[in-house]
């Protein structure tokens, strides 16, 4: 059997150079609207209710799925809601409370003299007492959330997802006896008896991409079926299995929401770095970087270098260069002589660490060089999302969106639009009853520490909004949650 490969949706985060303002986080919380009119189910169906998607759907969070935040998932939430007009049970494939660190997760420990956060990743204790090749024990009951961290739409069809050479977190809810079974299959099983349905798919068709920099080789990739990890999906074949599992859905008149894609270059992940940089490089009057642009070999003259100027990289006064959250580790070696950035790149790779000397030939990287500000030993591609490759993310972004909506509006379906409004929350933050809330790391609530996954905050904020949108289209009359009585990050 093809190994296939499951790569995590972002990578831990560094967080040494980051210095946080921390203010603004408390206030007066006020009564949700008392005057609203009594629960009503209008023309949707609860009874059964299903959650299709990705660790989105899970409730994934702090770069990790444990039992708190599956708790918090915006379905669970959701869920609970519908209980109000006749839904009925609704089972996720939970961690037990002996198990609660799940795959384990990032906690925030303190904050450094300068206000940087200090992270610690809490150890995972959710594997199986038999040495096995899947990491977390089996869940082998009825599911109502199916939502599988890191999976993309072009997935959906791959035999063998569920095996121990797919993704361990659909490994884990997939049967003994059916290891073949794709995930569209499995979805077909469970949809045969929904009323409802939410399906939240195809961020990780272009997240993978955007938070490795643009870093994968061969990102304009022509495998229809399966691209390979971290590169764009061909937008035919995202189409082709927007329509099909659209299609699965709603094959027993099941109703439901489809929500597309947010703009990933507005969340933590890539906002939260830059700023820092261009004020230090500035003070320093550093005029610009060198960098490593995409993910093929060759040297410094094969055209994968690029220069950058302090005054494009994007902070609130403009330009155009993202930082990802795992450069804040290496950017305060930018003008020495070091390899440690290039040993952390080719050690995510997982290949014998004998070969890292071939690895850094293959870019014509020279460790003695300064790094950052030379061609022989430039930022690695990893660390900087660039104005090209932001062009790429967001192209491919477009065309998910339209295929999505079309998808959903041919089956008459409400239509959640996130990216509308994750974009409104990075422009303009969010404000619960008298508490405001933002895209800003940490200190704004909404995102956790691997500033991608919401918190319970920003998941129940994310709940609230599918409700409007149920209200509207199947003239429900849903209460939402009040978004204050979920947390943002746990403070020490």
């Amino acid at each position: 059997m093809t190994t296939l490969r499951f790569t995590p949706k972002a990578a831990r985060p560094a967080l040494a150079l980051l210095g946080l303002g921390l203010v603004g986080l408390a206030g007066c919380q006020s009564d949700i609207n008392s005057s609203a009119p009594a629960p009503s189910a209008g023309s949707a169906n609860f009874t059964r209710y299903i959650a299709v998607g990705n660790s989105l759907t899970a409730g994934y969070a702090d770069d990790g799925l444990y039992l708190e935040g599956q708790l918090n998932s915006y379905p669970n939430i959701l869920a609970q809601q519908f209980a109000q007009v006749g839904g009925g049970a609704f089972t996720q494939p939970l961690f037990t409370t002996a198990q609660a660190n799940g795959s384990g997760y990032l906690r925030l420990t303190g904050f450094t003299a300068t206000g940087s956060p200090i992270t610690a990743r809490v150890p995972g204790n959710a594997g199986r007492t038999t040495p096995t090749a899947a990491p977390y024990t089996k869940y082998t009951d009825a599911i109502n959330n199916l939502g599988v961290p890191g999976i993309r739409l072009a997935d959906i069809q791959t035999p063998g997802y569920g095996s121990v050479l797919g993704n361990p977190y659909f490994e884990r809810i997939t049967p003994d006896a059916t290891p073949l079974q794709s995930y569209f299959q499995r979805v077909k099983a469970e949809v045969a008896s929904a009323t409802f349905f939410t399906c939240w798919l195809g961020n990780n068709d272009v997240l993978g991409y955007a938070t490795s920099g643009g870093s994968a080789q061969n990102a304009s990739n022509t495998n229809l079926a399966t691209p390979p990890a971290n590169t764009i999906t061909r937008t035919d074949s995202f189409n082709l299995k927007a329509i099909r599992i659209i299609n699965a859905l709603t094959a027993n008149n099941a109703k439901g929401v489809v929500s597309n894609i947010p703009d990933v270059t507005g969340i933590p992940f890539f906002t939260t770095v830059g700023p820092v940089v261009k004020a230090t490089l500035t003070a320093k009057s550093v005029p610009g970087m060198v960098i490593l642009t995409g993910g093929n070999p060759g040297a410094a003259t094969s055209g994968n270098r690029k220069q950058i100027t302090t005054a494009d990289i994007r902070d609130a006064s403009g330009g155009r260069q993202l930082f990802t959250l795992t450069s804040s580790n290496f950017i305060p070696l930018v003008g020495t002589a070091t390899g440690r950035p290039w040993k952390y790149i080719y050690g995510q790779t997982g290949l014998p660490a004998a070969g890292f000397g071939s690895y850094l030939t293959s870019f014509a990287i020279d460790t003695t060089q300064l790094f950052g500000v030379t061609a022989g030993n430039p930022i690695p591609s990893a660390f900087v999302l660039d104005d090209a490759e932001q062009t790429v993310v967001a192209t491919a972004t477009t065309a998910y969106n339209t295929s999505l909506q079309n998808a959903a509006n041919a089956k008459g379906l409400a239509f959640f639009d996130a990216n509308a409004y994750f974009r409104t929350i990075a422009s303009n933050g969010y404000a619960t009853n008298g508490v405001n809330n933002s895209a800003n790391f940490i200190s704004g609530n909404l995102f956790s520490l691997d500033g991608v996954h919401p918190t319970p905050r920003g998941y129940a904020l994310v709940a609230n909004e599918i409700i409007k949108t149920i209200n509207a289209k199947y003239g429900a009359t849903l209460p939402q949650v009040n978004a204050n009585d979920y947390r943002g990050v746990l403070f020490p």
